[in-house]
């Protein structure tokens, strides 16, 4: 039995061996220093695979180096140490040496003494790595999960750069800047999440259970709507030639040793195999395709919560049958799953796990997918803890700014820049208009569209309405008074963008339109007898005495002959209008007349011979028939 379990145990190392030499991609930010002047320039950093960096945001910080304790492997409590920010003061990123315990306890430990942040100097000239979490026999320490602070590795001389700088008394100040760490081409999001179907390997698998229902309805809901993409991924090995026909290989694998998983307890006597994994696994891959030949990828995510409550392995219930159940449960196509799982003790690829193993080979800017779990966005390894909040930080920093998402400006995941001097825009407080546009990134200052109405500008200093309906938002920026009972605008509601001061008035028309005098100016009201008066934006004409103002004819004429003048022209039209009136008659009369007698001589000549038909020869044989 032992030399079966050390067999057994030496292919899985053999299954392992290729993840020694895969390309591991170090996934990078990048670390801004400020002070002292002689440092003053922007290096890299590498991200550690643990706590949640601040994905899409920058950190400031006063570097400090501990006096005692530099390597961080123990409690700064037992040396009495604090790095707790005081009330308005800059946190604090702690400087620490690599060496002698795991990166893990090293952030633990400064996390615990009030560190925001921690730098791992490295101790050798090397290019940078990425602090990873403590292999599987050592990774049942219960403060892993609980590390929140980012972490990154720095090289050994930019760390003697600031030791040397802290002992010379200087301050240190950075700016650790995590919003280029992902590429955002666009206003879609692209991810892939390598898991197992594995429900029984510890804390790791149960992390990843954990995360899946926890972010299942924000992927869900981000999928339906368009902003994402998600593809689900499974590893695996195949087994070494030489060990193909042996009994370890025929456990943990399928299709002769061509896909193969570990075995969940790491323990060949008892419980499921490996193989029994890559099956479920490969059934989880055929549900995602055949729910996404549906039109409803996201049903991925119902499926594997279900499995993994309805089907756990301590109940002895990770089966076919009981897989079979949660897909009928989810209405999805089992017959078309089954032939996508097709045999799994045949001598043959399989079209599905091959290109799963396909896609595990790095390309371009992705390394190798080696661990699991894994997460990649936009073709980039995630970095940190595999939490809802932290991973949804990452996934909003790889969209297009001004195009994301309202779930990535909740409190809890960016601070929105605009609320603080309006992000130093441009903005209009009296139309309650603004330039200023949140993005989980920062902000942008672009002049807005309100209410179907473009403004145009530089977004920073200055913004107008433009076209149609300008008017109605603030009145285009153009100068508007009411005065006396009446309202005029300067805004042109039109394609000109114009600001023009109405008939009445002079100025620019954006700030200022003053009434013009016409009076003074002589415009109207000329004649003698006339009487000017000024009224705002216009003006009155009148006339002396009882004198009539004839504005047509800017003239003053005297009532009575007014009058006088009115009643001739009235009896003058009232005669011209009887006369038309018995014309029309007389004309009528003839015409009536003329038609009568026309149409009696008609009817007369069909029954009697009239003087000039009585020597027609035709006409009497007519009379004759």
């Amino acid at each position: 039995m032992r030399m079966r379990g050390k067999l057994g145990f030496a292919i899985w190392a053999l299954f392992l061996w290729g993840t020694a030499v895969a390309r591991f991609v170090v996934e990078k930010n990048s670390l801004r220093v400020t002070s002292p002047d002689s440092l003053k320039d922007v290096y890299e950093c590498a991200i550690g695979n643990f706590g949640i960096p601040q994905y899409g945001g920058s950190m400031m910080g006063i570097v400090l180096y501990p006096k005692a304790n530099g390597k961080a492997c123990k409690s700064f409590e037992e040396f009495g140490i604090s790095f707790e920010s005081k009330a308005g003061g800059f946190p604090t990123f702690l400087l620490v040496d690599r060496g002698d315990c795991y990166f893990t306890l090293k952030a633990w430990n400064a996390q615990n003494a009030g560190a925001a942040a921690v730098l791992v100097a490295d101790d050798r000239i090397e290019h940078l790595i990425t602090m990873n979490l403590p292999g599987e026999e050592n990774s049942h320490a219960e403060y892993l999960p609980n590390i929140t602070i980012p972490s990154a590795l720095i090289t050994k001389a930019l760390g003697d750069s600031f030791r040397n700088a802290l002992s010379n008394g200087e301050m240190v100040s950075v700016n650790l800047d995590w919003r280029e760490s992902l590429p955002h081409p666009d206003g879609r999001v692209e991810y892939e999440f390598w898991t197992s179907s594995n429900n029984e390997c510890g804390p790791k698998c149960d992390s990843q259970i954990e995360f899946v229902k926890n972010f299942k309805g924000v992927a869900q809901i981000l999928e339906q709507k368009g902003y994402m993409r998600f593809t689900p991924h499974y590893i695996t090995w195949y087994c070494p030639e030489a060990f193909t026909l042996s009994k370890q290989c025929k456990s943990q694998c399928i299709n002769h040793g061509r896909y193969c998983a570990p075995d969940p307890e790491q323990d060949f006597s008892r419980g499921y195999n490996g193989k029994d994994v890559v099956i479920q696994n490969l059934r989880q891959v055929c549900v995602f395709k055949v729910a996404n030949g549906s039109g409803k990828p996201w049903l991925w995510w119902d499926y594997v919560t279900d499995f993994s409550i309805r089907c756990p392995m301590k109940q002895e219930k990770y089966t076919k049958e009981c897989a079979d159940k949660v897909i009928l449960s989810l209405g999805l196509d089992l017959q078309r799953i089954d032939t996508c799982i097709g045999d799994p003790d045949t001598d043959e690829e399989n079209p599905i796990l091959k290109a799963e193993q396909d896609a595990q080979i790095g390309k371009d800017s992705q390394g190798d997918v080696t661990i699991l779990p894994t997460l990649v966005i936009n073709n980039r390894q995630y970095r940190g803890k595999l939490d809802k909040s932290a991973v949804l930080k990452a996934i909003c920093a790889g969209f297009q700014e001004t195009t994301e998402p309202a779930v990535c400006f909740s409190e809890d995941i960016e601070t929105n820049e605009c609320l603080e001097n309006n992000g130093g825009c441009w903005q209009d407080k009296a139309a309650n208009v603004t330039a200023c546009k949140d993005t989980f990134r920062g902000r942008v200052c672009e002049c807005p569209v309100v209410e179907g109405v473009k403004f145009v500008g530089d977004g920073y200093t200055h913004c107008q309405a433009s076209g149609s309906g300008r008017c109605e938002i603030n009145n285009g920026g153009c100068w508007k008074k009411t005065s006396e009972g009446r309202t005029y605008s300067a805004c042109m509601d039109d394609e000109s963008k114009e600001c023009k001061c109405p008939p009445g008035f002079r100025g620019d028309g954006a700030n200022t339109c003053e009434d013009i005098d016409e009076c003074k100016a002589r415009l109207s009201c000329q004649c003698p007898d006339c009487k000017c008066k000024n009224t705002w934006g216009s003006h009155e004409c009148s006339c002396r005495g009882d004198l009539l103002y004839i504005k047509d004819h800017d003239t003053c004429v005297g009532n009575k002959a007014a009058t006088g003048i009115s009643w001739s022209f009235a009896w003058i039209l009232m005669l011209a209008l009887a006369s038309a009136a018995v014309g029309g008659y007389a004309v009528y009369k003839y015409r009536i007349r003329r038609y009568m007698d026309s149409e009696i001589r008609a009817i007369m000549a069909q029954y009697m011979p009239l003087d000039n038909q009585a020597e027609n020869p035709n006409n009497a044989q007519h009379s004759v028939i």
